[in-house]
């Protein structure tokens, strides 16, 4: 009898949700001290997400292996930067920090394509989120307003990531598909998919 497991996901999801949220407290002018934002980056965003990373490894899902991971080691790198910038070391510029968040855009991107062939919810979380990355990438390099419209964009992204991770709970708990995900908008063979098709579980 196989013993069940719990899903590093729904500890993924969250703890990109949660730090994101709170960033964006920032980016849309609400948060003016950033230390909520560095330990969350390190705890939350960033240890957690990396952990669930490595559980979704062992599952063999390459997806969510690369996405936890990455992204929670991004949460930590910058956590680093803003622990840097305020003890005065290493300081980084806006410039600097917009070279920071240009890889990271275009690696979104690459995730971005492979989420439209998992279901709608995920492309949501990933189609948000590279448009906020682009927004900031923007944003540090040119006006800055448009870091405060990457912060509703993003803001919008971590509601994305939590619904994916309750629609995961719910599921378990309930039994039953509570809080739909959609089709994926691209079948494996790169074609859109008609409403009826059946969706990819990203889970």
């Amino acid at each position: 009898m196989q013993t069940k497991t719990g899903n590093p996901a729904v500890i993924g999801l969250a703890g990109f949700g949660i730090t994101t949220f709170v960033l964006q407290m920032a980016n849309i002018g609400l948060l003016e001290n950033m230390g909520p934002v560095l330990w969350l980056g390190v705890f939350v965003g960033g240890l957690a997400q990396m952990v669930a990373g490595f559980q979704t490894g062992k599952t063999g899902n390459n997806f969510g292996y690369s996405a936890f991971t990455i992204y929670g080691a991004f949460w930590l790198a910058f956590a680093g930067i803003l622990a840097g910038n305020e003890l005065g070391f290493y300081a980084a510029s806006h410039t600097d920090i917009g070279f920071f968040l240009l890889p990271f855009a275009i690696y979104t991107g690459i995730m971005f394509y492979a989420a439209l062939h998992v279901h709608t919810a995920e492309a949501s979380i990933f189609g948000s989120l590279f448009l906020g990355f682009i927004l900031l990438v923007l944003g540090h390099f040119g006006p800055a307003f448009f870091n405060v419209i990457a912060g509703y964009v993003l803001i919008l992204c971590s509601f994305c990531a939590w619904y994916v991770m309750a629609h995961i709970i719910y599921k378990d708990i309930c039994g039953r598909d509570v809080l739909p995900v959609g089709s994926p908008v691209l079948q494996p063979g790169g074609k859109a998919t008609g409403a009826g098709a059946d969706a990819v579980a990203a889970e």
